[in-house]
């Protein structure tokens, strides 16, 4: 990697970055806010969340004091719940120690909750100008294709020499920009899966990986360990107008959210009728709902689906009705297919 890699990318980027709401106005708090919600999602998924964010909380403060039901609302459909919970916790923190505003030093944000490498180093350089590498996996294969480099980009041996030598080329008048630039270099022309855009890339005459041949191929991935699958049936329970929700346990997937309840492997309609009458449910109607499958990391769920009509209210059941449910409970995403049922009631 080489020096002469900065011109020409501060240049591209000046002209042909897309235009973001968190880069119109990169404040710490919204470039912090602006990354955890990139983590795992795509730019466009994240824009409207964004703004929805910013009118209901504008700042560390208003954060820092917001109920849990508020910020899992906002969050809900983005997934990986844990980091809007640190960024809850992690606002708390700055308002404890930092008087609500983000500390302007890598260190410190870097040991507060939720905030790694790459993250403490997008606010820094982006939001307080300090010179230092935000390495991410756009960034990371970047790198791999510029050096033709066949080391694994999940190695932690790579991802160090990578931030030292991206470290050597921060331009102390520039480094968010420079950081920008190379993530906007890989989530717009060296595209993951074999595709690089290398004719509209502003560094190819730099590229080593390109010179090779070899810029297709890289960068090279260790084997993923296969995800387990679980099979579930989930169950969409009326009450009336009422759908019945339970919360799942405080540590785990989902941990704390609300769900539609699920009972363990794929069940018939009088199995399922069976299990909740031993619960002491009373079932009137059971209609079969398509089924759907939901991929987390390390965990897919492969559901069958009930709509459900019982007489009585269980009191292991919290019953609202669907505006609520829409307005003020965050349900995951996947639970997303059994609830079109009730958009299609409203």
């Amino acid at each position: 990697m080489t020096p002469a890699i900065v011109a020409p990318l501060l240049s591209w980027y000046d002209q042909d970055h897309r235009d973001l709401p968190w880069r119109a106005q990169p404040t710490p708090y919204r470039v912090w806010v602006s990354e955890i919600m990139l983590q795992q999602t795509r730019v466009q998924a994240v824009l409207g969340y964004f703004s929805r964010w910013m009118q209901a909380l504008p700042d560390v403060r208003a954060l820092a004091t917001a109920d849990e039901s508020v910020y899992l609302k906002l969050w809900e459909g983005l997934g990986y719940y844990s980091r809007v919970r640190n960024l809850h916790r992690a606002a708390v923190e700055i308002c404890e120690k930092y008087g609500g505003e983000l500390p302007a030093d890598y260190d410190a944000l870097l040991s507060l909750p939720g905030i790694g490498e790459y993250t403490a180093g997008a606010i820094a350089s982006i939001a307080c100008g300090i010179p230092v590498p935000a390495v991410d996996g756009n960034v990371l294969r970047v790198a791999a294709r510029l050096d033709n480099d066949f080391t694994p980009i999940t190695d932690a041996a790579f991802k160090k020499r990578t931030r030292s030598r991206f470290a050597a080329l921060m331009p102390a008048d520039r480094p968010g920009d420079l950081n920008q630039s190379l993530m906007e270099l890989g989530a717009t022309v060296c595209l993951p899966n074999g595709t690089p855009l290398c004719g509209d890339c502003p560094v190819q005459h730099l590229c080593l990986g390109y010179h090779h041949g070899n810029a297709a191929l890289l960068p090279l991935r260790a084997a993923k360990k296969a995800r387990r699958i679980e099979n579930r049936t989930v169950l969409l329970l009326r009450h009336g107008p009422l759908v019945g929700l339970t919360r799942r346990p405080a540590s785990g997937l989902l941990a704390g959210l609300w769900e539609l309840p699920a009972l363990d492997g794929h069940l018939s309609p009088d199995e399922v009728r069976t299990a909740l009458s031993a619960r002491g449910w009373q079932v009137t109607n059971i209609l079969s709902l398509r089924p759907a499958k939901h991929v987390f990391t390390h965990v897919e769920w492969h559901m069958t689906g009930y709509y459900i009509e019982l007489a009585n209210q269980p009191q292991a059941l919290t019953f609202v009705s669907p505006s609520a449910l829409r307005a003020e409970y965050a349900l995951p995403s996947a639970f997303r297919a059994f609830l079109s049922v009730i958009e299609e009631e409203t």
